[in-house]
């Protein structure tokens, strides 16, 4: 019984840096990396980012796939993925901690009026305006799973104003919570900032249409380090177009990496970041160990997916 590490894509850590902080913890497993695969069929567990298509139908042996990262879309949804195949994810508080951050940054640029200095320093400008007030300011999170969360109580510990939203009801002091569908609309049309932190599901794509888009307050940020295909990238130019929002700040795409030639690259409404807001696992390596270990002894596996669910 051997696990497999790939990463299945480029621009991330190496896969040897994987292998061994996860060898640290299990000395003698048989650990190996996609260059050096050996005997197929020995393969039982695969720790990857991104599943290689090809990958499925050359494991038959393959009992868990773990994911490396957030989001499991892309693997719940391959077909190449036999029914009988588990899944399990991380939850770990780094990656967590710095998608967090990642949608802070944003919008202290935005508080402390970074973008208007910048512009006035290249004109030699003397050219000082009231910071907006964060105690004032209105922030919703959508997504209140484990990063979501984290999001929520950063903002709310930073003062602003902070509100959260999910498709099932939740609870975190502070920050006030809504769930379902019915809910979004309105509170879309109070919010400053809206970070979108949700997987992707049949209920979240595109679930920035045109129409949701416009229920926005104008003037307002969405920032994105959900999903790509939660929102519909042609209604998000045409809105920012017209003020409603008026800035998007993306760390995902629905291609990426995204093409050169794409109009988000070149529009003034948007700041993107290429897939770069959650980075490091930290301590999730100790549960891709843990899972290991537990597939082999046969008990419940850490963070296991409902495939049906998606999540």
């Amino acid at each position: 019984m051997a696990l497999l590490i790939d990463i299945g894509h480029d621009g991330w850590m190496p896969e040897e840096d994987v292998r061994d902080a996860v060898r640290a913890h299990l000395p003698d497993a048989d650990i190996r990396l996609r260059g050096d695969l050996g005997r197929a069929s020995d393969i039982t567990m695969l720790a990857c980012s991104e599943l290689r298509a090809d990958l499925p139908a050359r494991l038959p042996n393959l009992a868990l796939v773990q994911k490396l990262g957030a989001g499991v879309e892309t693997i719940v949804d391959n077909p190449a993925l036999p029914p009988h195949a588990r899944v399990a994810r991380l939850k770990p508080m780094e990656p967590a901690r710095e998608i967090a951050e990642w949608a802070l940054s944003y919008m202290l640029r935005d508080q402390r009026q970074h973008i208007h200095y910048q512009a006035a320093q290249a004109a030699a400008d003397w050219a000082p305006v009231a910071p907006r007030e964060t105690r004032k300011t209105r922030a919703a999170v959508l997504g209140l799973g484990h990063i979501g969360a984290t999001t929520a109580r950063l903002l709310r510990d930073v003062g602003f104003i902070t509100s959260g939203w999910s498709s099932s009801p939740k609870q975190i002091d502070g920050v006030t919570c809504l769930h379902g569908p019915d809910a979004l609309p309105d509170l879309l049309a109070e919010q400053d900032y809206v970070v979108a932190i949700l997987p992707s599901t049949a209920g979240t794509r595109d679930l920035f249409d045109a129409a949701m888009l416009a229920r926005m307050k104008p003037g307002a940020c969405l920032l994105n380090a959900g999903r790509g295909d939660l929102i519909d990238e042609t209604a998000l130019r045409q809105a920012l177009d017209a003020g409603t929002p008026g800035h998007a700040v993306l760390d995902v795409t629905r291609t990426e990496p995204l093409p050169t030639d794409h109009p988000l690259w070149a529009h003034p409404g948007v700041t993107l970041t290429p897939h770069v807001s959650g980075w490091h696992l930290g301590d999730a390596i100790d549960d891709v160990a843990e899972n290991y270990r537990r597939l082999m002894a046969g008990e419940p596996l850490l963070h296991e997916v409902d495939r049906s669910k998606g999540y």
